[in-house]
């Protein structure tokens, strides 16, 4: 397995992961949101604000992640959110997922980003070192309906401490029915 940043060659791939894995999971109107989020964080998220990490095997995509800057108004820390992850459904259950959350959190830590949040599910993702914040420590761009499912990592050696917000997320994120 190889990983790979290069999300523009392969949008289209990317995409229907995303849609096809959502879709197998939660339904088809899932799976239609989620790929046509997968499309737009593609084609309208500025580079400076947007990492993707992909998966791949024998020419085949195994897995995706993106990654979007979060902005709060009174903090200068360098906030990234993990979201969405997919892992194609033939190949779930073989860690995939956990290496390349790793493969990318790597990734951040080597070019400064403080903190890593996602808004997921805790035990899945506290297996990869993501406790709960309030949004009262760490505010999120919207309201969220499952506000257990925020959590979040220092990616240095400083503990997670609150940030001052509002928080601001890239465009394609700044929906009600994502949150």
């Amino acid at each position: 397995m190889y990983f790979s940043t290069d999300y523009e060659t392969h949008a289209d791939a990317i995409t229907e992961l995303f849609a096809s894995t959502f879709t197998a999971s939660e339904g088809a109107e899932e799976g239609a949101l989620i790929g046509a989020l997968a499309r737009r964080l593609i084609a309208e998220t500025p580079t400076e604000d947007l990492r993707v990490v992909t998966a791949w095997e024998d020419g085949a995509l195994l897995g995706g992640i993106f990654f979007t800057r979060l902005t709060y108004e009174g903090d200068p820390r360098k906030v990234f959110m993990m979201a969405p992850v997919a892992v194609a459904t033939l190949h779930q259950g073989k860690g995939i997922g956990q290496r390349l959350i790793a493969h990318g959190l790597d990734a951040l830590r080597q070019e400064g980003v403080d903190i890593a949040v996602i808004y997921g599910d805790p035990a899945f993702y506290g297996r990869v070192g993501f406790k709960p914040v309030s949004e009262a420590d760490l505010p999120a761009p919207q309201p969220l309906n499952q506000p257990q499912g925020w959590i979040a990592q220092s990616l240095t050696d400083a503990p997670l401490t609150p940030l001052a917000g509002p928080a601001r997320c890239v465009a394609a994120f700044d929906d009600p029915a994502l949150w």
